[in-house]
């Protein structure tokens, strides 16, 4: 019997233990390393080169969609399963974006982690049918490639002026973007505006 080793990603120790102690139940799966931050997921793989990296989306330093790339990049051979408590409809276009090979609501039964961790290794793609849905629902991003730059500025804080500035544009032309993206995503204001296109993915 082949087994297959199991790099852990995740921030939380009493997840991250509990994750590894559900692994290690299954006589065909071992842990062969553990990791807090996102930036120690390559240097720990390019080490113990596992078969399948588990990764929390959420992680400090490189998130978990970031590292999954660059583990692509550098360690094709290791499979990446993404770990999240959110189902934001745009995530798994930015997952499978990133190459990864399967992604899992942490509510999932703790039975379909280990399941999810076989088909993974053995090529298939592993996609939460509740994650699929809302992608499914979410739609097309409504905003231009300009939009999402204004839209960009305004996350990280931008007034109008900064913004013009930042893009070449006039500051009247700015506020037309601003206004044209708060009414295509139904918005309140630009801070809504944000944080609607952040949950569909298409800020990332």
């Amino acid at each position: 019997m082949r087994v297959l080793k199991i790099l852990i990603a995740e921030d939380v120790r009493m997840v991250r233990g509990a994750l590894a102690a559900l692994i290690e139940l299954e006589a065909d799966l071992t842990v062969v390393a553990q990791a807090e931050r996102g930036d120690m997921i390559l240097p720990l793989a390019m080490r113990h080169r596992p078969d399948v990296a588990i990764i929390d989306i959420d992680l400090p330093a490189i998130d978990g969609l970031t590292a999954a790339q660059l583990l692509h990049e550098e360690l094709p051979s290791c499979k990446t399963l993404i770990l999240t408590g959110l189902s934001r409809p745009g995530t798994v276009r930015r997952a499978l974006a990133a190459s990864v090979s399967g992604f899992l609501l942490k509510d999932s039964p703790s039975a379909r982690l280990a399941e999810a961790v076989r088909e993974v290794s053995s090529g298939r793609r592993v996609v939460d049918p509740q994650v699929a849905l809302t992608a499914w629902d979410a739609g097309d991003n409504p905003l231009s490639p300009r939009e999402l730059e204004v839209l960009r500025f305004a996350a990280d804080g931008a007034e109008a002026p900064e913004i013009a500035a930042g893009l070449g544009l006039s500051v009247g032309t700015v506020r037309n973007y601003l206004t044209a993206i708060v009414m295509k995503l139904n918005a309140r204001n630009r801070v809504d505006a944000v944080k609607i296109a952040t949950e569909a993915g298409w800020l990332p």
